[in-house]
């Protein structure tokens, strides 16, 4: 096990931009919790934990996660727990919007995408799968090490993009 740590949170998909991304990550290093940033791109996971270190945060650790994947989600929850043995915080950052922004200039509002045709449609199907069936393996996955906390925490993230109303 690594050394003792005082809280250990993951954030799954750290990448997006989200304020999530900019303040929650940063405010859970600045105060001594050990994050494990997610993301499926371990190109771009990797930059965004160096980017953390190099801004002087250094209680980050980067570990490759794809929430549709349940041999990922395996991977993600066997290391925590072998090299942590517990999990305080789990912050599920993981959703997809449904469409792919082509035009991001076009993109004013919700509705804007929807009237305005500035994206590609991802199937609904695949949208679930990410938005709701990834949360449910996530938490499923990390409720036995959240129990092992003193004080365990689930924080699902989200934002009105992810609307059932939206989807085609």
């Amino acid at each position: 096990m690594a050394e003792a740590i005082k809280r250990l949170a993951v954030v799954t998909e750290y990448i997006e931009e989200t304020g999530w991304k900019y303040v929650g990550s940063s405010l859970l290093c600045a105060n001594g919790v050990t994050v494990v940033l997610t993301a499926r791109d371990e190109k771009r996971g990797v930059e965004a934990l160096e980017n953390l270190k190099e801004s002087g945060l250094s209680h980050v650790i980067y570990h490759q996660l794809d929430v549709t994947d349940p041999a990922s989600v395996d991977s993600l929850a066997g290391f925590i727990k072998i090299q942590f043995g517990r999990l305080d915080v789990l912050a599920n950052n993981t959703g997809i919007m449904g469409m792919i922004i082509t035009d991001p200039d076009a993109l004013v509002s919700g509705k804007a995408v929807i009237n305005r045709g500035v994206g590609l449609w991802i199937p609904r199907e695949h949208v679930s799968k990410v938005n709701y069936s990834g949360a449910q393996k996530i938490i499923g996955a990390f409720i036995p090490l959240l129990q092992l906390s003193d004080s365990p925490r689930i924080v699902n993230i989200s934002s009105s993009t992810g609307n059932l109303k939206v989807l085609k």
